[in-house]
């Protein structure tokens, strides 16, 4: 049976969408799961202040939003026209106000001792928004531009390299302010970014000692993550306070065995492991479906970088391929980050896994992400089968 031109472009952004949707929906299923209180009556009226209910709506939006972005031209955000003339400068423009903003007492919002997230009133609610989660998607766009346009500048220390790093470094010094772990990730997708667009290996080492200096003196200034990291060295100690989380982390994950409990049978969300909706998600998973489930979410990001990977190797377009390139590279390691601190192999950070855990801005950006890689699928398919209009 032939395959028809329509068939063959659909293809890999369809198994995108399904990937997605199937790590969105587990998400959906065990944060409400993760929310469950024995002694909490939910009252429909306030539906918006219920974790479990919030997510839900979330997932519905982020749905619509990654088929409505899939089917916007990518290459509108690109810098074919000029930097000035790019959506992405004015985008990064903002997320850099956004997260100077976020700073000030009056405006950014204090959880868990970090200043991260600006409350929006919409109406009789309160919507939180974490500008880092939108400058991190911003900065891989405003490189991915970078490398498609001034290639060439680029392979010049001074004249392309030196003014890409401040950029990064401005955005990753006021998100380092409050968000270590963004911050590094930050950086880290950054540099690979510009490797990938054709900068010189030897130009990556003169800012290594910068940004090491950096983050060495945010570790040094913070008791918090100085405590972190000596919890994480000394993990048989301090399991009634700093180490509580990781220990409770490994004690879910271990007693869901093969097979787990059974969903929504699991003990540990009933107050005994913190952030179970959100950094922690993976160890609820891995209580209530055991090692298979947690093997299967594994499984799940192994085929979504796949298909990434096959999505940056058939497209012709170098805007397009360095974009798909940040797309799929921010998923990946943030996910591999996660279970690293879920399973207690990094100390104890604040990134969420990818589509999973609870978080409007994380989710909605993320499903964003996937709708733009989509359309780079949809369009790279196009022009190999010469079926593009």
């Amino acid at each position: 049976m032939r395959i028809t031109a329509d068939e063959q472009r659909g293809s890999i952004s369809s198994q995108i969408a399904m990937v997605a949707l199937l790590l969105m929906a587990v998400g959906a299923v065990f944060v409400f799961s993760a929310s469950a209180n024995v002694t909490q009556d939910i009252e429909l009226r306030r539906f918006y202040e219920y974790t479990s209910l919030r997510q839900s709506l979330f997932f519905v939006v982020a749905v619509v939003v990654m088929w409505v972005i899939s089917c916007i031209d990518y290459r509108r955000l690109s810098m074919s026209r000029g930097l000035l003339k790019s959506p992405a400068t004015y985008l990064l423009g903002l997320s850099t106000v956004l997260l100077i903003v976020v700073l000030i007492p009056r405006f950014g919002a204090e959880i868990n001792y970090a200043r991260r997230w600006l409350r929006i009133p919409v109406g009789p609610v309160h919507v939180s928004f974490q500008p880092s989660e939108l400058a991190k998607w911003v900065l891989i766009i405003f490189l991915a531009g970078v490398g498609q346009r001034y290639s060439e500048k680029l392979r010049s220390f001074f004249g392309g390299f030196v003014p890409a790093c401040l950029v990064i470094g401005l955005v990753a010094g006021l998100i380092l302010v409050e968000d270590f772990g963004t911050a590094a990730l930050v950086v880290v997708l950054s540099f690979l970014m510009l490797i990938i667009a054709g900068v010189r290996w030897l130009y990556i080492l003169p800012p290594l000692p910068f940004a090491a200096g950096a983050f060495t003196a945010a570790i040094l200034s913070s008791p918090e993550r100085m405590q972190r990291i000596l919890a994480f060295l000394h993990p048989d100690k301090w399991t009634d306070s700093i180490n509580y989380q990781p220990s409770q982390s490994l004690i879910a994950l271990g007693s869901g065995g093969m097979l787990g409990k059974g969903l929504g049978m699991g003990i540990c969300k009933y107050g005994h492991l913190p952030e179970d909706t959100t950094d922690f998600i993976f160890a609820i998973i891995g209580e209530e479906l055991g090692f298979v489930g947690t093997a299967s979410v594994i499984l799940l990001f192994i085929v979504f970088v796949w298909l990434g990977v096959i999505v940056v190797v058939r497209c012709r377009d170098p805007f397009g391929q360095l974009l798909a390139s940040g797309i799929v590279l921010a998923i990946a390691i943030q996910a591999a980050l996660n279970i690293a601190v879920v399973t207690v192999v990094l100390p104890t950070k604040g990134i969420p896994l990818p589509f999973v855990s609870a978080g409007g801005t994380s989710l909605l950006l993320s499903a964003a992400a996937v709708g733009v890689l989509m359309n780079i699928a949809k369009k790279s398919d196009a022009e190999v089968t010469g079926t593009e209009q």
